[in-house]
Parts: C-alpha cells; sequence; structure tokens
C-alpha cells in the first residue's frame, strides 16, 4: 500500500532531509586523494549526532544480506554499484569516483539521499557518465506531478542513459519512503510493462535513484552479500533525491 502524507510530515520529512543534504555537503568538500572512506564515515555519524538524527542504514537487516548493515554511510567506489562498506584501507586514489549514500530518521520520519564525487581530475567519459546520471535524476523529479504516473518517471531516466550510451542496472530500485526507510512503491530506473504504474497523487513520497554503469548493466554481489559491483568492472554513478508529490508539482525534500 502506498502511503500519503499529511503537509506536516512532509514538514517533518524535509527537516530529516536537509539533514541529509548537509551531511552530503560537506562529505563532497572532504573527498581528495588519500582520504579514507571510514574518514567519511566518522565525520557523517558526528553529523548526524550533533542533529540528533538517528542513521538510517546502520542496523538496517536484509533477509538477502543476511545480516544488519554497519555504517550509516555507504561509500562505492568505482566498480561498485551501491552498498559499498566504509573501510580505513579504502583510500581514495586520483581519478576514482565514489557514491555516497545515506539517509536519516528524525522523529521518525526519513530522510535519504546520494550523490557522486570525483577525486580530482576523471577521464572525460567518466564525467560523462556522472553528468548523464544526475541530469537523468532530474528529469525524473521534472516527471513528478499529480496526475502523471510512475512510468513518466521511471522513463525520464532510462531515456537519457541508454540515448547516452549508458546501461541502467536494473536489480536496484529506489523506493517510497517515510516512516519507513523503504516503502511502496518501488521505483525503478526502468519501464517495465510486468510492473504496477501507480498514477502520482499528492502526498506521495518517492526516493528516486539512478544507478547507472558505463558497461554493461549486470551486476553481481561480492562476498559480503552487500556490496554490488559491474561484472564488467566499468564504473558506475549513483545520484538520489528523496521528493514529495505536491498540489504544485514536486517538492525535492534533499536540498534547500
Amino acid at each position: 500500500m502506498i502511503i500519503r502524507k499529511t503537509a506536516a510530515e512532509l514538514e517533518k520529512m524535509r527537516r530529516s532531509g536537509l539533514v541529509v543534504w548537509e551531511i552530503l555537503n560537506r562529505l563532497r568538500s572532504m573527498v581528495q586523494e588519500g582520504v579514507s572512506t571510514l574518514d567519511l564515515e566518522v565525520e557523517a555519524e558526528k553529523m548526524m549526532k550533533d542533529a540528533g538524527a538517528i542513521p538510517a542504514f546502520k542496523g538496517y537487516y536484509t533477509q538477502s544480506a543476511g545480516s544488519k548493515y554497519p555504517f550509516v554511510l555507504c561509500t562505492s567506489v568505482n566498480d561498485e554499484i551501491v552498498h559499498g562498506m566504509p573501510s580505513a584501507k579504502r583510500l581514495l586514489k586520483k581519478s576514482d569516483v565514489v557514491s555516497i549514500d545515506t539517509g536519516v530518521s528524525i522523529n521518525g520520519y526519513f530522510g535519504d539521499s546520494a550523490i557522486t564525487v570525483p577525486v580530482g581530475e576523471i577521464p572525460p567519459q567518466v564525467q560523462k557518465l556522472l553528468d548523464v546520471t544526475r541530469e537523468s535524476l532530474e528529469l525524473a523529479i521534472k516527471q513528478v506531478k499529480p496526475g502523471n504516473r510512475l512510468f513518466d518517471v521511471c522513463g525520464a531516466v532510462e531515456r537519457h542513459v541508454v540515448s547516452n550510451g549508458f546501461s541502467v542496472v536494473r536489480e536496484m530500485v529506489g523506493h517510497g519512503i517515510g516512516t519507513k526507510l523503504h516503502e511502496e512503491p518501488q521505483v525503478p530506473n526502468y519501464v517495465d510493462r510486468r510492473n504496477e504504474n501507480p498514477r502520482l497523487k499528492e502526498g506521495m513520497v518517492l526516493a528516486i535513484e539512478p544507478m547507472v554503469n558505463m558497461g554493461k548493466a549486470d551486476m553481481r554481489m561480492q562476498s559480503n552479500k552487500w556490496t554490488a559491483v559491474t561484472v564488467d568492472g566499468k564504473p558506475s554513478a549513483h545520484f538520489e533525491h528523496s521528493v514529495a508529490v505536491t498540489a504544485d508539482g514536486c517538492w525535492v525534500l534533499t536540498r534547500p
């Protein structure tokens, strides 16, 4: 069931969303050669504590992994698509790209967002991957308005990605969000006519998150059962916002 939020609930989600935005903005400025992904984790956890926010990811259990996720961030480097785990041993190198995904809960309401950040100068084709992924998210956001359907959002991502020669990851999808991190509906980054295609209504909140591979769409899971990587070893990019359907169109809750 899709749970629509009241105006008061959206304001609570906005508070969580802005904390996530502040954290990601700070981490973006920290990304440089020699910084470890654990350094980013430590800073994020401190900022969450200072904001009175509860980490959304730390302690999150999935049956497929068979364990609780142990960090407040997912830090996915290069060919890691999502759910890369912070580590003191993972030092960022020049020309790496790191996707940083995080979420928080404040007063029982969640915010969730992700960015992909280059470490110094990166090859033009990798920069294009980041640009196209970010653009696909913005095009999807433009489709978020009452009366449109979910496929309008999904299709906007897919068309932009494919027309630029990149691949949409199919096993990982966006989601509804509210008093739980993951709510209905699922929000794929492609159109599959077998999926449900609900009409967008005021009060619906979606976490739209294009995950885009430079090479083939195929992915595999690492032995930790959390981290997804590209099968061909080519880079992947990930951007995400939590957005609300309002009478006036789309309200992006995870940016000012």
